[in-house]
């Protein structure tokens, strides 16, 4: 059964397969771990949430502070609840294989694909919108601890204590920010994955072109500049 089904899947799709989670995997640790990571969107943002956190010690009133992290709340929630439709969804069509099989080959420039290659398919598009659904919890769960710390915090305008607690606070702040990025990542990897259904070499060249995208906004993009810009004049 084994041989059998990996013999129903063309070459090219195990290639297109591998490229993908190379892609996904491989960007998600340049962007975080490399040693160009800290010259990145991820890293730029992480400096100025820990400059909103010395600033937040200094206030007595923090109600700003508190309508910034619900609206960070608000957003996050919109997308965990978004992906659990999707995913809601994405099992829906599990039930119903065959008419999926029909759809797809109807499409413009698709081809026919055994019925083994699209319950991968689906598989792999559950699994991608499964992991940005955790992401977007774990994200949210996060920023509700951020307003615990945010509640607890004492007035400190300087000193070593002040300096901690910013640390600690800007770190679980760009905790919670960074998986709400990976679920975002997700996304677009998810876009990449409905490719696979009319055609692998298609799927090989979206998850290309989102890598570039990626790049391109996490690296290279006008707002980075700006961010970059602002930091280089606050020092």
């Amino acid at each position: 059964m084994g041989t059998g089904f990996l013999a129903s899947i063309p070459l090219l799709d195990w290639l297109a397969l591998g490229w993908f989670l190379f892609a996904w995997v491989g960007y998600g640790w340049f962007s975080e771990h490399s040693r160009w990571a800290g010259r990145g969107l991820m890293g730029a943002s992480h400096r100025f949430r820990l400059q909103w956190a010395r600033q937040l010690l200094t206030r007595e009133l923090r109600m700003t502070d508190a309508a910034l992290v619900g609206n960070l709340m608000q957003s996050v929630s919109f997308y965990a609840n978004t992906t659990i439709y999707i995913i809601a969804g994405l099992l829906a069509v599990l039930g119903t294989l065959d008419q999926v099989i029909r759809f797809a080959a109807d499409l413009p420039v698709a081809r026919e694909a055994s019925r083994e290659l699209t319950e991968v398919k689906l598989v792999l598009l559950l699994t991608v919108f499964v992991v940005a659904y955790f992401k977007f919890t774990w994200a949210l769960r996060q920023f509700n601890l951020l307003s615990i710390l945010i509640g607890a915090s004492p007035v400190l305008a300087d000193g070593a204590h002040a300096e901690a607690a910013a640390r600690r606070l800007g770190t679980v702040n760009s905790l919670a920010g960074d998986e709400f990025n990976r679920g975002i990542r997700s996304y677009y990897f998810g876009l990449a994955a409905v490719a696979w259904f009319l055609q692998a070499w298609l799927f090989l060249a979206v998850t290309t072109i989102v890598v570039v995208v990626l790049y391109r906004r996490d690296f290279s993009s006008p707002v980075l500049a700006t961010l970059a810009e602002e930091a280089a004049a606050a020092e």
